[in-house]
């Protein structure tokens, strides 16, 4: 009998008798390849031939395992002969224990001892598993080991290792060894667990071999290692030491995670034990949170497993989720997420049956309401990334159906309010919320409110008539808040849902009301429901459809808020869930989609593809009919911003066919009312539509020339004058050979009715400048010469309106008499007027720079003619005689270049337009003349607000063509542009500024102050311009940044929204240009802002927003040496604190806070005051949070040296302000004394001079005297005080007293008369002597006026 087999690390060295070992190693890496594979087939040989139990055999053992050993460097048949005979062996032995109980019971005599049998057989059992795991992991490390060396192997080696086949192998190998651990194992180990050597063995190599994410790649292979695992932990109670490696290796590895939970949840199942999970649970509940904060990819990958194993065993963690629920509170936010996912899961799968006792049904339903109340708390954690998972799980279980309706709304509500959110993840998981919400609402598919209220009215009225005097219909607090009172997808059960075919309840999966609205709409008709409860129920889900109906669209404007976000998600999910909105007939959701036109700019692709695809699926992917309507919709509603984008969007669809020839077809059946019921406006819109599609397709309009001029300036422009307009531009959109063609056809006729339509007065005021806008640039765009068409048409204008003054010259219209001039004439007559001759002389000089752009065009075609060696004829010469001329110039001094010819003749040209300051005008000059003239009649404009709008825009557009007539104007453009009192005419002259600004920069460079004070004005729209000029001036560099800058960051507070909004992204747009000049302008917009009259907060919010804009850490650094040294030279409390405030938003880096240390010179004398010392704090707040250790240390150094300098400044403030109260005490009392000396002084003079009279007369005039001298202060001097105190209480004293007081008050007003008088003199001193001589005095006094009183008592 063989000794046991133990596992042991290395068998080798173990030479003990008690035990199997290693005997004799054979060195196979000495062997031929030959025989090689002669040694292995003998080996194969004994393994098949003999028992079972020979692997035991000493000289067999030695010789597997060596084969074993170097198992990598066996050729691929001797490996499969190996394995095949090891697992062959196996598998049979495997029925052979089976039958060891049997055998038991039926043993003779003559057989081998049963002990013996089964010793024989656990110890092949374990060899045979030995030698087959070591056999895995041999091949493993190898095939791993070849993949980091990148070798390569031949092509003969690889069909060698293909056909080995070592998945199917490996897999078969561990499946067997999970077989050998199910079957009954306790009378081969003696007990109903194998001893823990085999356990332990088989668990650590099964955890290792999951450490290779290649292994696991295999489905056989990962499900037998997870039955191994399961089975191990499960059925032989190795739960604590396998669950601690499960945890490890989640720990360690992510890809695991997944795989671990799915072995946890294949024991549970097949052993009906839950232990395993239990203890998985119970441990990751203990561990410590922190732990999860310090190991941030462990947590992560820790709830991922929390998160898969309730997926798979929802119930039995449900029964356990106590034990995670204390994590909500701890700081890591990825074991938060797990767990509202895990709370996900087991809402939506742990509570679909509640089969079982009432009691129980209870608790679970109380467990799932505490889940959904834990899940609407967590939309408010602090974390984004856990709000957001919040969200996305809601949206798990609205598409589970796992929402009941009394939930519904307060879901709702919440992620309405995170469209607000700060983090753009949470705005989009919120957003996508919404999108599935509609999707899957329980209320039909349709929300409009109003079918809501309506519906919701008739059912009300219904339930008054079956219970009269019942209660207020308000039940919407009935809708049960648990999954109770609803089906199994969480939506309220119909009462008449059994009467309706199977079908159609399957078919309506987005509506449990089963369109009752539509029914009532319908036919008008309350359907029956069934009893008053059933009714109620009905109500109330009306209530709560109308309530989440209103809760969307009450959206629609942050809606439109995040469609200009900067973030390109928000714009992307809020235009999917407007369309899905627009398909639910959400309120508003129609005009919100319209803004989100102007999006097609964006620099963004993905917002330009999803606001085209949003376009053809809501106006484009129906009928061509209803396309077309859709389209002309569009056109006829939309503003000109609008227009622009759509106009855009249609080209491009155009181009790329979206757009097909039959939806162009039925626009023109409605241009044509071709379609019955086709109003003037709608075919309007229709040409409108048609003129977008020509820019990208000229040829579009090609087939309809006549009809575009007999239509649009026909009958049908009387109905709608804007369609003669919309004509204008179509013919402008021509292609060269269809002007051509319509030229020839009717170009008389055409220019005629142009004619007409700007001088004629068949037209409205408010549309007549838009028509002769575009009809004048028609002309300029299809007449062959336009220059001599518009010069008879303004003599005609001319003739037309000056016919009193026989329209000969304006020139001799003085000032004096436009007055009767405006009285002969129409004001709108002369507005009309100056419209035509500014427009006509502006269209001149656009026709005169396409004929440049047309010859330079010409030239740089020959020239490159000329280069490519073809011939081109140059007046009759050839390009080598042509050269040889111009060298022959140019070396003469006579060669000219055709740039500076053609520049020449254009400026010439150009000045000839005006002729301003020339000696011989043209009329268009004259007309300038008579324009300056009449705009600088200040009275006469305010008389006429209409005509001077005209007149100013007619001014400022010739001021644009001429220089010198620029210059001549430009002062009494500022002055209107400050003055004057129609802010019309104010914001023209705004808009006109930008104009001359590019075109005359150097003479507009003088007057940039005025053009910034445009942005101070009282007037939003004059504002608005400026704000846009100027953004379009700076950004384009075509005007510099300067001091008055400031300006325009006032306006990021402005109070209209609009301005403050186009002011934010200019400065972020500045912010984008070079090294950022906003860092170079802080400095000075700070000193500028400090010193005007802003509110505090005003100041604030400007100053974050600026200083938010710099990224750069040098440029932060650098601010805080520029704001620190601003400290020492200003003085004013204010700006201190201004400065202090913007240095606590700055970002500061290591440098920066260093620096911030070494100032302390520059800002120490600041630090007295609060708000100063509130700033600082917050910096070193900040400063302490990413601080290193060391500089941690600095900190709190600067922190205490700054607190004691706060203190000690705040005493020597307090003892400075004591000292001066001191000193007002003392200057006051030294005038008291003073008074109180002279008019002593006065009294003994007075005493002098006196008779000889009696004694005790003598001595009451000498009492009564000073007594009235001295004076009493309000404030209790100490002169009061000496003679308050000595009084005695009876009553003569106190009658003294006051009489004595009375006089001193009286003495005491003269004599503060008397210093007044003596100011401008040398102020008296009060020397000893004179203090001396004032005592004796007083003393006298109160001596002689203590015997007075004395005596009379006596008496």
């Amino acid at each position: 009998m063989a000794p046991p087999f133990i596992f042991s690390p290395n068998l080798e060295t173990e030479s003990e008798s008690d035990r199997l070992s290693v005997q004799t190693l054979t060195d196979i890496s000495s062997f031929r390849p030959s025989s090689l594979e002669e040694f292995v087939k003998a080996v194969s040989f004994d393994l098949s031939d003999k028992e079972l139990f020979c692997v035991e055999e000493q000289d067999l053992f030695d010789r597997v395992y060596s084969l074993v050993k170097n198992f990598s460097s066996l050729s691929p048949s001797c490996k499969f002969n190996l394995v095949e005979s090891l697992r062959s062996n196996f598998s049979v032995l495997l029925p052979n224990v089976d039958s060891l109980s049997r055998a038991s019971q039926s043993q003779h005599d003559d057989q081998i001892p049963l002990v013996d049998r089964i010793a024989s057989h656990r110890n092949a059992f374990k060899i045979y598993t030995y030698f087959l795991i070591q056999v895995v992991l041999a091949e493993e490390s190898n095939i791993s080991t070849n993949h980091s060396t990148k070798v390569a192997a031949s092509s003969r080696k690889k069909q060698l290792i293909n056909s080995w086949n070592w998945e199917s192998q490996r897999s078969r190998i561990l499946n067997l060894i999970a077989n050998s651990l199910e079957i009954n194992l306790s009378l081969l180990f003696g007990s109903s667990d194998p001893d823990e050597n085999y356990i332990s063995f088989i668990m650590k190599n099964s955890f290792f071999m999951f450490e290779n994410a290649t292994m696991l790649k295999d489905a056989d292979t990962k499900d037998a290692l997870c039955r191994i695992i399961g089975t191990c932990a499960t059925k032989y109670h190795y739960t604590a030491h396998s669950c601690a490696s499960i945890l490890h290796l989640i720990h360690r590895h992510d890809f695991v995670v997944s795989h671990l939970a799915h072995a946890v949840a294949i024991a549970e199942k097949k052993y009906a034990d839950g232990s395993m999970a239990t203890y998985l649970i119970r441990e990751i509940g203990r561990t410590n949170p922190k732990e999860y904060v310090r190991d941030a990819v462990g947590a992560e990958n820790i709830g991922r497993f929390l998160v898969e194993l309730s997926d798979r065993l929802p119930k039995l963690i449900s029964t356990n989720i106590g034990l995670l629920v204390p994590h909500f509170g701890g700081e890591s936010y990825k074991i938060r997420n797990a767990l509202v996912g895990v709370l996900g899961k087991l809402v939506s799968k742990a509570f679909s049956d509640f089969e079982g006792e009432v009691s129980s049904k209870s608790i679970r339903l109380r467990t799932k309401q505490a889940m959904l109340e834990i899940l609407l708390e967590r939309c408010r954690d602090v974390s984004a990334y856990t709000r957001s998972r919040v969200l996305q799980v809601w949206a798990e279980l609205c598409e589970e159906h796992a929402v009941s309706i009394g939930l519904w709304n307060e879901v709702a509500a919440v992620a309405a309010g995170r469209l607000e959110d700060k983090s753009a993840i949470v705005r989009k998981s919120a957003l996508n919320l919404l999108i599935i919400m509609l999707q899957h609402n329980p209320f039909g598919p349709q929300l409009r409110i109003a079918s809501f209220e309506a519906t919701l009215e008739q059912y009300r009225k219904k339930l008054k008539e079956l219970v009269p005097d019942s209660q207020p219909e308000n039940v919407l607090d009935e809708l049960p808040l648990d999954s109770d009172a609803c089906n199994g997808d969480g939506e309220v059960d119909d009462p008449r849902a059994e009467a309706r075919p199977k079908e159609q309840q399957d078919s309506l999966t987005d509506s449990c009301l089963l369109e009752v609205d539509n029914e009532i709409i319908q036919e008008n008709v309350v359907p029956d429901v069934g009893n008053m409860e059933q009714t109620r129920t009905l109500i109330a889900s009306l209530e709560a459809g109308l309530c989440f109906s209103k809760c969307v669209s009450d959206t629609m404007s942050t809606l439109v808020q995040l469609m200009a976000s900067s973030s390109a998600s928000d714009v992307e999910n809020t235009i999917l869930l407007l369309m899905r909105c627009k398909q639910f007939q959400i309120d508003g959701a129609e005009s919100c989609l319209r803004k989100m036109l102007p999006l097609v700019f964006s620099q963004e692709k993905s917002i330009y593809e999803a606001v085209e695809n949003a376009f053809i699926t809501i106006y484009l992917k129906k009928s061509p009919v209803e396309t077309a309507k859709n389209l002309m919709n569009l056109a006829i509603e939309s503003n000109i911003g609008d227009l622009a984008a759509l106009e855009f969007i249609v080209a491009a669809l155009v181009s790329k066919g979206d757009i097909t020839s039959s939806m162009l077809s039925s626009l023109w059946d409605f241009f044509c009312f071709n379609i019955s019921g086709t109003t003037a406006e709608q075919s309007r819109g229709a040409l409108f539509v048609l003129c977008m599609a020509a820019k990208s397709s000229p040829a579009v309009l090609g087939l309809h020339l006549q009809d575009i001029v007999d239509i649009g300036f026909g009958r049908w422009a009387k109905m709608d004058p804007l369609l003669a307009r919309t004509a204008c531009i179509a013919l402008q959109r021509l292609s060269g050979e269809d002007q051509k063609k319509l030229l020839s056809k009717s170009g008389s006729r055409l220019f005629g009715i142009l004619e007409s339509l700007i001088t004629g007065s068949g037209l409205p005021e408010n549309i007549w400048y838009a028509a002769a806008d575009k009809a004048i640039t028609t002309i300029y765009t299809i007449h062959p010469s336009p220059e001599t068409f518009a010069a008879d048409l303004v003599k005609k204008v001319v003739r037309s309106v000056f016919a009193f003054n026989g329209g000969d010259d304006l020139e001799t219209v003085t000032p004096n008499e436009y007055t009767d001039v405006l009285t002969k004439l129409e004001v709108t007559k002369l507005s009309r007027f100056l419209y035509i001759v500014s427009h006509i002389a502006m269209s001149q000089l656009v026709y005169i720079e396409s004929c440049v752009r047309k010859i330079q065009k010409e030239k740089a075609k020959k020239e490159r003619l000329v280069a490519e060696g073809k011939s081109v004829d140059c007046n009759g010469m050839t390009p080598h005689d042509a050269d040889k001329e111009n060298g022959i110039n140019a070396e003469l001094g006579l060669a000219c270049t055709d740039d500076t010819i053609l520049d020449t003749l254009s400026a010439s040209a150009e000045k000839e337009i005006v002729s301003a300051g020339s000696v011989e005008k043209n009329l268009i000059g004259s007309c300038g003349s008579f324009l300056s003239k009449l705009c600088r009649n200040i009275t006469l404009m305010q008389k006429y607000p209409e005509l001077q709008a005209s007149g100013m825009l007619a001014l400022c557009r010739l001021m644009i063509i001429d220089t010198d007539f620029c210059d001549a104007n430009l002062q009494l453009l500022f002055t209107v542009v400050e003055s004057a009192p129609s802010e019309t005419v104010r914001s023209n002259c705004t808009i006109a500024l930008g104009d001359l600004a590019v075109r005359f920069p150097n003479l507009l460079e003088p007057w940039t102050e005025h053009m910034y004070a445009r942005l101070s004005d009282t007037s939003v729209a004059v504002r608005k311009n400026a704000v846009l000029v100027l953004s379009h001036l700076i950004l384009n560099d075509m005007m510099k940044v300067k001091g008055h800058i400031y300006e325009m960051a006032i306006r990021l507070e402005d109070e209209d929204e609009r301005i403050s909004s186009l002011a934010k992204l200019f400065f972020h747009e500045l912010s984008k240009k070079g090294s950022n000049p906003i860092y170079n302008l802080l400095p000075d917009i700070l000193g500028k802002l400090s010193n005007k009259n802003l509110e505090r907060e005003t100041f604030c919010n400007i100053m974050q927003f600026l200083i938010g804009s710099i990224k750069k850490d040098k440029q932060m650094e650098a601010l805080v040496e520029k704001l620190c040294n601003r400290f020492s030279g200003v003085t004013d409390t204010k700006q201190w604190e201004y400065i202090s405030y913007c240095l606590s938003q700055l970002s500061f880096t290591d440098k920066g806070m260093k620096k911030l240390i070494e100032l302390f010179k520059t800002y120490e004398h600041v630090l007295c005051e609060d708000l100063v010392m509130d700033h600082f704090k917050n910096i070193i707040n900040k400063g302490k949070k990413f601080a290193k250790p060391e500089l941690k240390t600095c900190i709190e150094e600067f922190e205490e040296k700054i607190n004691k300098f706060h203190i000690e400044k705040k005493e020597q403030e307090v003892t400075a302000r004591n000292a001066e109260a001191h000193q007002q005490k003392l200057r006051s009392l030294e005038n008291i004394k003073v008074a109180v000396e002279d008019g002593l002084e006065s009294t003994e003079s007075k005493t002098s001079k006196a008779g000889t009279d009696s004694e005790v007369t003598d001595e009451v005039s000498t009492a009564s005297v000073p007594t009235e001298r001295i004076p009493e202060s309000e404030d209790n001097s100490p002169a009061s005080s000496e003679l308050i105190e000595p009084e005695s209480s009876d009553s003569e004293v106190q009658s003294a007293q006051v009489i004595s007081k009375e006089v001193m008050k009286s003495r005491a007003k003269k004599a503060t008369v008397k210093d007044e008088k003596c100011d401008s003199e040398v102020p008296p001193r009060i020397t000893r002597s004179r203090r001396r001589r004032w005592t004796n005095n007083m003393g006298n006094f109160f001596l002689t006026k203590w015997t007075i009183n004395m005596g009379r008592r006596e008496e």
